[in-house]
């Protein structure tokens, strides 16, 4: 079983130099994922880097954001939906028997194998193994069309919430006179 490296809001905080109270806001509004445990706000260190750092392009931005519906599927109904993915992966498989992608088709085979906590892994990291499992899903036709919409919309909203990168020089200058 996988250990996942989790924060505090406010081991977070210091990460990110801010507030508390800001961390707490990234969450509720869907911006940094968390998970409650005893009562307690629990977030990835990776998701916490990923927004240091964002090292994510648009378009793997708005597959994490799809993938992460999928796992809220996977949660609700988790024997449904990993049918579904091995049925899916096996269709995959018949389309593509060489090339580049059977490799990532065998990945998917481990992780299915693996069970639950390693699916909603793969469908909600930042990490870069992660990113590159996601671009051969086989978690397509799990959400319906509006649900996808409806998801796609909110992450185009959420788009305009953000400031443009900064250089990374100019990041390092900014960090480091806080």
């Amino acid at each position: 079983m996988r250990t996942l490296h989790m924060l505090s809001t406010g081991q977070a905080a210091v990460l990110l130099r801010s507030s508390r109270a800001h961390v707490v806001d990234l969450c509720m509004r869907g911006l940094l994922p968390s998970v409650r445990v005893g009562g307690q706000r629990r977030i990835r260190r990776s998701d916490v880097e990923a927004l240091i750092q964002p090292s994510l392009t648009r378009e793997e931005l708005r597959s994490l954001w799809l993938h992460r519906a999928v796992a809220g599927k996977v949660v609700a109904n988790p024997s449904a939906v990993l049918a579904a993915a091995s049925i899916n992966l096996r269709r995959l498989r018949r389309r593509h028997p060489d090339g580049s992608a059977w490799e990532w088709l065998d990945r998917w085979d481990a992780v299915l194998d693996e069970g639950t906590e390693a699916v909603l892994e793969a469908l909600t990291s930042s990490a870069e193994y992660a990113v590159r499992l996601r671009r051969t899903s086989p978690f397509a036709g799990i959400l319906a069309e509006s649900e996808r919409r409806r998801i796609l919309k909110a992450f185009a909203d959420s788009r305009h919430d953000h400031a443009r990168p900064l250089r990374p020089e100019r990041l390092e200058q900014v960090l480091s006179s806080v």
